[in-house]
């Protein structure tokens, strides 16, 4: 088990690996939900139409969301709260998906898409839970 500092610089360095991962799978799911009606956007379960407002909205979101985390792995000390809101986020949308999916409002594929959210959040969790008291 790594200790001291090359301990936190191995965690720092996979809860970075785990954003860049993030930012992928953001801006990919932005440009499923800027084109739901689309092949993709259709295999993965999206509901078209749907006006143009609400798609653009969730992809900009989604894809501000990417991009904060692209900020945050290249940021020299990484900030703990926005880890925290990161694994809020991701575990938030795994929680809504996963409810929408038993009340019949959202297809199986989408929960099976959103577990790597929840995984990304364990990671993020984790990194929080490890380096408790290092600010």
């Amino acid at each position: 088990m790594n200790s001291g500092i090359g301990g936190m610089l191995d965690r720092d360095k996979f809860l970075r690996r785990a954003l860049w991962v993030s930012v992928a799978y953001n801006f990919a799911a932005a440009i499923l939900f800027s084109f739901p009606a689309s092949s993709l956007g259709r295999l993965a379960g999206l509901p078209s139409p749907v006006p143009q407002v609400y798609s653009a909205l969730v992809a900009f979101f989604v894809a501000l969301f990417g991009g904060a985390y692209a900020w945050l792995a290249r940021q020299p000390i990484i900030d703990r709260p926005l880890v925290a809101f990161a694994a809020i986020g991701k575990t938030g949308v795994f929680a809504l998906i996963f409810v929408l999916w038993l009340l019949g409002s959202a297809p199986s594929r989408g929960v099976l898409a959103a577990i790597s959210d929840l995984a990304l959040a364990g990671v993020f969790v984790s990194w929080l839970w490890r380096n408790r008291g290092r600010d």
